[in-house]
């Protein structure tokens, strides 16, 4: 099989929020640097940053701090979180956040005295999500393609990575093998640095938010080339995602958090509210507690016309919804649902990915040229994401990745051949349904889509785990002799979509084999056989491994309590904390 071959300085997978920050600090840090954006679509169209409605969280207003901020990160985490990284994260939202206004040109919303607007989110103890509305992924994604666009970088949209390629010396990284998907010819893009941002995106549940194009390609690849993934079993479900009917792919997108912050009602079929009787915190609540008492109602049959609860807002004033959340009321109206003033149907719905590839506070990983921003990353946000902490992960670390490969290639990185091995079994990999007949794969994707849902969902226990266990097995059993009509590569949707689903499985073994690692209850990872989190002071995370055979290792490790321990606090008013 033909490879075409390429060579460029820094290689960026994927152009969310991470790797187009990554790409504007790299030309900053030198602009001599040969760059290349590689994305699956379009260069600032696709990715989970753009669907971003609810906000940016930062400290900046007075009363706030940043270490109220990490603590609200590792509190809500359930202390899961690597306690450097999440420091990382609420330091550089505070510059990050002037830079996105002042030089990449972001325009937020603002009080009445020129500061910037600030909203609730659930989970925090201080009202700190910058946001444009509720389009902010818009704004942040719209600005930033302008930035990039402007400089002399190189483009490969449409292009599909398939494997992290390693050198033939066993030195580092030396490139990356990619599908272009309009001609369905193979490249391999040899770089002194790679950057992992292709975003996590589950997917594989019944309810989702990413759009179907996102099916966990980095993690997969990651995995085969021997990085560990930690916190895979903490898969965020975002309480209140749109309940469209099976006849519209609206289903799943979310209706953001901002709307319980305003005071938005969450009510069961019978339009009563329900949350008190689950957190004292009622709808804002973490994600967490909040999708779980959802699926409670749910299970016990309170439910809508379509399976559902209701979200409210008219008590809050139609005028003020409609200006307040000018994008959610015309998505709302699109489904035939009025959500100034009338109930809107909605479900929980898989969201984030928590876990992902283990890497340092520079972005690097274990293996040398590999970098990594963003949703492919673990340990941010351990158990829980704030919302709001989301699109500040991405953007924080995506202009730390840009300066530190610029640093990287300053200091010498070389061009790594590449080990030929690999870009022989990727292509054989990804060739593999051209030599099988044509099967459901619609279809296998649904009963995926069923399992993750039924069994490694939102409530787990040992039974429903090994059930899922037995299922994926199944499942990936069915696509290894799945095969696709034609010979054509050129837009061939059907093999992506097998590609999908390849991936997809082994995320889905990883969170499901994590989830049953876990013997404990700890935030978006809840066992109903294992209800009680547990003695703080000796958590672990699980870390995952695979052997290129698609068998799986596990191990826990011990979390590193380096700036906070349980029952302690940095904050200086430790009431402040209690609030």
């Amino acid at each position: 099989m033909h490879v075409e071959h390429h060579q460029t300085d820094i290689l960026i997978l994927g152009t969310g929020g991470a790797g187009l920050f990554a790409a504007l600090h790299a030309k900053q840090a030198n602009p001599d640097l040969n760059v290349t954006l590689a994305v699956k679509g379009l260069l600032g169209k696709c990715g989970c940053t753009r669907m971003v409605q609810g906000g940016y969280n930062v400290a900046l207003a007075a009363g706030d701090s940043i270490e109220r901020h990490f603590m609200d990160s590792i509190e809500g985490g359930k202390w899961l979180p690597r306690q450097d990284l999440a420091w990382r994260l609420v330091t550089g939202a505070v510059e990050r956040i002037r830079e996105l206004e002042n030089e990449v040109g972001c325009f937020f919303d603002r009080n009445p005295d020129g500061t910037l607007h600030q909203k609730a989110f659930a989970g925090q103890t201080f009202d700190r999500t910058v946001h444009k509305g509720d389009l902010t992924g818009i704004e942040i994604i719209n600005r930033l393609m302008e930035q990039v666009l402007a400089l002399d970088v190189d483009k490969l949209e449409e292009h599909r990575a398939i494997e992290l390629v390693p050198a033939a010396d066993g030195s580092g990284l030396a490139g990356v093998l990619l599908i272009d998907m309009r001609t369905g010819v193979y490249r391999f893009v040899q770089a002194r640095a790679v950057l992992l941002a292709t975003g996590g995106g589950p997917t594989m549940y019944r309810y989702h938010t990413p759009s179907g194009d996102k099916s966990c390609d980095g993690l997969a690849m990651a995995l085969r080339l021997g990085l560990a993934l930690r916190d895979m079993e903490m898969v965020q479900f975002h309480p209140t995602g749109l309940l469209g009917g099976p006849d519209t792919r609206m289903t799943g997108t979310v209706l953001e958090e901002g709307l319980r912050g305003a005071g938005g009602y969450l009510l069961n079929g019978a339009q009563e509210r329900f949350m008190a009787n689950y957190d004292p915190k009622g709808e804002r609540a973490t994600r967490d507690i909040v999708s779980r008492a959802i699926y409670a109602e749910m299970r016990a049959g309170r439910t809508t016309p379509m399976g559902g609860i209701y979200i409210s807002m008219g008590h809050l004033g139609r005028d003020k919804v409609a200006k307040s959340f000018p994008g959610m009321v015309k998505r709302c109206a699109d489904c035939g649902f009025d959500l100034a003033g009338g109930l809107v149907e909605v479900v929980p719905t898989a969201h984030y990915l928590m876990g992902g590839v283990e890497f340092e506070v520079d972005c690097s990983t274990a293996i040398p040229g590999l970098f990594a921003a963003g949703e492919d990353c673990g340990g941010v946000h351990g158990a829980n994401r704030l919302g709001g902490n989301g699109v500040a992960n991405s953007t924080v670390f995506g202009g730390i990745a840009g300066d530190s490969m610029a640093a990287f290639i300053a200091a010498g990185a070389p061009l790594r051949d590449p080990d030929k091995s690999v870009i022989d079994a990727g292509i054989a990999r990804a060739e593999r349904p051209f030599a099988l007949k044509p099967g459901d794969l619609h279809g296998l994707r649904d009963r995926l889509s069923d399992t993750m849902w039924d069994d490694v969902g939102i409530l787990r226990d040992a039974t429903g785990l090994a059930r899922g266990t037995e299922k994926l097995a199944d499942h990936r059993a069915e696509l290894a002799e799945t095969g696709l009509s034609g010979s054509s590569r050129a837009f061939n949707l059907t093999w992506h979509d097998w590609l999908n689903l390849d991936s997809l499985l082994t995320a889905s073994e990883v969170i499901t084999a994590s989830a049953q690692a876990r013997e404990d209850s700890r935030g978006a990872h809840f066992r109903e056989d294992f209800p009680e989190t547990g003695n703080l002071d000796s958590t672990r995370y699980t870390r995952v491994r695979g052997d290129g055979a698609g068998r799986l290792t596990i191990d826990t490790v011990p979390v590193d309590f380096s700036i906070v321990r349980p029952g302690e606090t940095i904050l200086k008013d430790a009431a402040t904390a209690a609030q």
